[in-house]
């Protein structure tokens, strides 16, 4: 066993949330009837990948997943750049997108309308197919700053990424429990490090899939600082945001990381609506899990895409499609991710 699969399975034992499980049934355009019957899409033949902004972990998976659905199901997908997860899970919802990826924060939050940019708005017809990889939050400053650490960013001009992204939505909200007072700006990561490299960024708050390929562009071209968080603060976000975990990012992440850095994490999942074709559903679940090897070489983070990674969810229900298959090798799942449109 690979030390990110065991790090996976590790993660999963210790992994308790203390969010409450939300699935109650949703009504919506397509299902009706007290079972919550679905009337499911034909097989496509194209589909539409969200990921997210250029540079990112995301829309490199996504160059995978792509080349999956070619080879494997002969089905042509459109890899497009998004906002992130929160974006995702607006987009799927809509029907605008057919293949999404998100943290488990925005999941949750999205599903349970509980997250303020929701609105209040429940995105009950998204359904979760399969795991992919954590997103460690962690923090980069050039040598120069003379920023070493989380609390010496008080008022400075941080990097958040995009918007509607994992970063993008929780380093703004990790900064304001804290009490930092950072100036946030949006963009994308490859932007970013642009504007770090120009001196218009004191420090980048990254949150994506590791090794991030912005946080390489910098680290090669000046001396970089990076932080995470532990301790007693580590503690305090994890209280105000259940659905992070502790997480450890290795010291040969980066090349000129030289120690372990204690952080932490969410973890990824790919989603779809709940009326995406019942076979196709299981079709790419079933290819994602057994040709795992082609994601790891377009990203060495799909390491961690294990199918017991899937248990990591206890909130968000799955799609029939994907539960078939997650049936069919043995994983028992929690009863909470069962959709009201299951049936036996």
């Amino acid at each position: 066993m690979n030390n990110w699969k065991r790090k996976v399975i590790t993660v999963f034992t210790g992994l308790s949330l203390l969010v409450l499980a939300a699935c109650s049934g949703g009504g919506n355009q397509t299902s009706s009837g007290e079972g919550g019957e679905v009337k499911y899409k034909e097989y496509p033949t194209t589909v539409k990948v969200g990921t997210a902004s250029q540079g990112g972990t995301y829309f490199i998976v996504g160059g995978g997943l792509a080349n999956l659905l070619e080879q494997k199901l002969e089905v042509t997908a459109n890899v497009e750049v998004t906002g992130g997860p929160v974006h995702n899970m607006q987009l799927v919802q809509a029907g605008d997108q057919d293949v999404g990826m998100v943290t488990l924060g925005p999941a949750y939050e999205g599903y349970t309308g509980t997250g303020e940019w929701t609105e209040g708005n429940k995105m009950e017809d998204v359904r979760i197919i399969f795991p992919m990889f954590t997103t460690p939050m962690h923090w980069l400053s050039l040598e120069s700053s003379g920023i070493t650490k989380l609390e010496d960013i008080k008022g400075k001009r941080v990097g958040a990424g995009p918007a509607g992204g994992t970063a993008g939505t929780y380093v703004p909200m990790i900064h304001e429990v804290l009490g930092l007072d950072t100036a946030n700006v949006h963009a994308g990561w490859s932007d970013l490090a642009s504007q770090m490299m120009d001196g218009q960024l004191d420090v980048i708050g990254f949150g994506a899939g590791i090794p991030i390929s912005a946080v390489t562009e910098i680290e090669v071209q000046r001396d970089v600082n990076f932080f995470g968080v532990d301790g007693e603060t580590r503690d305090k976000i994890i209280k105000e945001f259940p659905y992070f975990m502790p997480f450890t990012i290795p010291a040969d992440t980066y090349t000129t990381l030289d120690r372990d850095l204690e952080t932490i994490s969410m973890f990824n999942f790919g989603i779809v609506r709940k009326d995406a074709n019942e076979d196709f559903v299981y079709d790419l679940v079933k290819a994602y899990h057994e040709n795992q090897e082609m994601l790891i070489q377009t990203h060495t983070s799909m390491e961690e895409s294990v199918a017991e990674a899937i248990k990591l969810n206890k909130n968000v229900p799955l799609h029939p499609g994907a539960i078939k298959y997650y049936e069919e090798i043995g994983i028992e799942l929690p009863k909470s991710v069962y959709p009201p449109e299951w049936k036996n």
